[in-house]
């Protein structure tokens, strides 16, 4: 919980950061009140949800490390996935707006994809750090008992961003 509590930290400030990008004059005023209103909203969602939280860069490094985990992207197929995802990574639609139950064919979905090793580390992401379709994803997982639940908030705009390599599905 610690690691939560200080990697949410981290986001925050980054969030809060991102408004001084541009010169401090022009970022006076100008779009703090949504930076603030997007980090305690993600805030929250990570905190309700019980997972940690990874950035791209350190999400890369696992991938390059061989890091044994499941990355589980939660856009629709033929409109995201089909197009680009995560090299690795598999498929699971999950809808935008927070998820308070889950059905007995969706929690058989999950369970089949994320396998019986709970401690696996398990990663989350959808389109930006906006989409709530992560966070639905490792909020399931961890309610069903996962321990190592991660959320990659940038999800897909991050990691093309950053220039890391995407797959295509067939």
């Amino acid at each position: 919980m610690k690691t939560m509590k200080s990697a949410i930290f981290v986001i925050l400030a980054a969030a809060i950061m991102a408004g001084f990008s541009f010169s401090a004059q022009a970022a006076w005023g100008t779009k703090e009140l949504d930076t603030e209103q997007s980090a305690v909203a993600f805030a929250r969602e990570a905190s309700r949800g019980g997972y940690n939280v990874v950035t791209a860069r350190e999400l890369k490094n696992w991938i390059d490390q061989k890091k044994d985990m499941l990355i589980v992207d939660t856009m629709p197929y033929e409109a995201s996935y089909k197009k680009q995802h995560i090299p690795g990574a598999v498929q699971m639609e999950f809808p935008i707006p927070e998820m308070t139950s889950l059905d007995e064919k969706t929690k058989a979905a999950l369970l089949k994809i994320l396998g019986s090793n709970k401690d696996r580390t398990i990663v989350f992401y959808c389109g930006f750090v906006k989409c709530t379709r992560s966070h639905n994803g490792a909020l399931w997982a961890r309610k069903l008992g996962y321990t190592n639940v991660y959320r990659f908030p940038g999800g897909i705009k991050a990691w093309n961003e950053a220039g890391f390599p995407v797959a295509k599905a067939d």
